[in-house]
């Protein structure tokens, strides 16, 4: 009997011993998780700092210490790490945490809208693009732009989270191929290109109606109601040589472009062009532009430049605008199978009070959220657009679930009716470039660990 006790009395001190470097041991994995995601999130250079902590037990201030300098660092894509890496560390990483644990110091790493709320109060605030902007990543970008050649995948990772003011007519022509990205061709391709677009408009738009036929006749006219109500709270695109410069687009690229013709929606799609390209001629916003200010040949040049980067734009979604628009309901299937798999609840609720996801994301994917969101954040999401190339399609997935999961707690609560009406005019119109980075920085992560590992989106 003296002996069990005194085998017990052993067994004391070392049983508490296993038991504090096992509590060390997973404290130690949670925060090296945390660094993990931490790191994912910071994979594109994605503008502000993103902290996620713990909601208790935070973390320990000399591991933040450490680490500060690594944070306050300008990332690029490159230094970060492949895409590829980021997305095994982190399914890794999510593998580890989602194993059976009852230690109630080890919490799972849940993306969830509510966390991500939370954090974005951690965000440094920061106006269009500290990042966008800041030295350092001028000085990226000059270089990128100043060879002789542009490497293009370079310039891509640059531009994915974000681009200078007065940088980006240049890398967006770059990125849709509308420019070579041999400097010594660039001129030349483009007065071939832009004559050609002028000879399109005598050849198309610049003849009577006698010589059109009824359908095109249609087209025009739809095109014609289109484009005063195309982004109505910009003055800007409410001047009549706005809309013409507009309509003449439109119209040109829909007649050579018979396969789906003028689609309602493609109009949004050509006002991001428009306010980039006439950066180049007037100074300030453009609430205080007039095209007038501009002569004809750079009215031209203008119109010239939006219709050779819409068709770049288009040739990568063509089946978003045919016939039943079978691009944009594929797309909105895989939404869904998202939404699904990242927030159940979410799903669950929309599917019981009978809302279908084509019933307010057909928009989105129709305009890419250019009526979603304020007109002067527009611009700096479609540097993310344009950089993802030929990926786009499938990472507006990404996007639109992060857009939507940003009121995850709030659609729990509403009723068909409530749903429809709160999806339909969305509160976005206080939004800051912050908001919109968070939006981008969940999407990245979830693209990171969803789309190599379909099986994760499996019923």
């Amino acid at each position: 009997m003296r002996n069990t006790n005194t085998s017990n009395n052993n067994n004391g001190p070392e049983d508490q011993r296993k038991k504090e470097s096992t509590l060390t041991s997973l404290d130690s994995r949670f925060n090296q998780t945390l660094r993990n995601v931490q790191g994912l999130l910071k994979g594109r250079s994605i503008p502000g700092k993103i902290l996620l902590t713990r909601r208790s037990d935070p973390l320990d201030e000399s591991s933040v210490q450490e680490r500060t300098p690594e944070y306050e660092r300008s990332l690029s894509y490159n230094e970060a790490g492949s895409s590829d890496r980021l997305a095994k560390a982190a399914e890794e990483e999510v593998q580890s945490t989602s194993k059976p644990n009852n230690n109630t110091n080890v919490i799972k790493l849940k993306t969830s809208t509510s966390e991500i709320e939370n954090t974005s109060k951690e965000v440094s605030k920061s106006a269009m693009g500290a990042r966008a902007t800041d030295s350092a990543r001028v000085m990226k970008f000059t270089k990128a732009l100043s060879g002789t050649t542009v490497i293009l995948e370079k310039l891509r990772e640059l531009a994915w989270s974000g681009i200078p003011d007065y940088m980006r007519p240049d890398v967006w022509r770059l990125l849709l191929g509308y420019a070579p990205p041999n400097s010594d061709r660039k001129e030349g391709i483009l007065r071939r290109k832009r004559l050609e677009y002028l000879d399109c408009v005598s050849q198309y738009y610049d003849i009577p109606d006698t010589e059109r036929s009824d359908d095109e006749i249609n087209m025009l006219r739809q095109i014609a109601v289109d484009c005063p109500r195309t982004v109505p709270d910009v003055s800007f695109f409410q001047e009549p040589q706005v809309q013409k410069s507009l309509e003449r687009i439109l119209y040109t690229w829909a007649i050579r472009h018979p396969a789906s013709g003028y689609v309602q929606g493609i109009n949004d799609l050509a006002t991001p062009f428009l306010v980039v390209f006439l950066s180049e001629y007037l100074e300030g916003g453009a609430d205080n532009w007039s095209i007038s200010d501009l002569s004809l040949e750079n009215i031209s040049n203008l119109e010239a430049d939006c219709y050779w980067c819409l068709s770049k734009l288009l040739d990568g979604m063509q089946d978003h605008y045919t016939f039943a628009q079978p691009g944009i309901q594929r797309l909105v299937f895989k939404l869904k199978e998202l939404v699904r798999r990242i927030d159940e609840p979410v799903s669950r609720h929309m599917e019981e009070q009978g809302l279908e996801f084509l019933q307010f994301a057909f928009r989105w994917f129709n305009c890419l959220l250019i009526r979603e969101i304020p007109f002067h954040l527009v611009t700096r999401l479609w540097d993310t657009y344009l950089a993802e190339g030929d990926a786009l399609p499938d990472f507006l997935v990404y996007i639109f679930a992060s857009f939507l999961l940003t009121w995850s707690d709030k659609l729990q609560k509403l009723d068909f009716q409530e749903l429809v009406m709160f999806l339909q005019h969305l509160p976005t119109q206080n939004w800051t470039h912050q908001e919109l980075e968070m939006v981008l920085s969940r999407a990245f992560m979830w693209h990171s660990m969803f789309n190599n590992s379909p099986s994760h989106l499996a019923s």
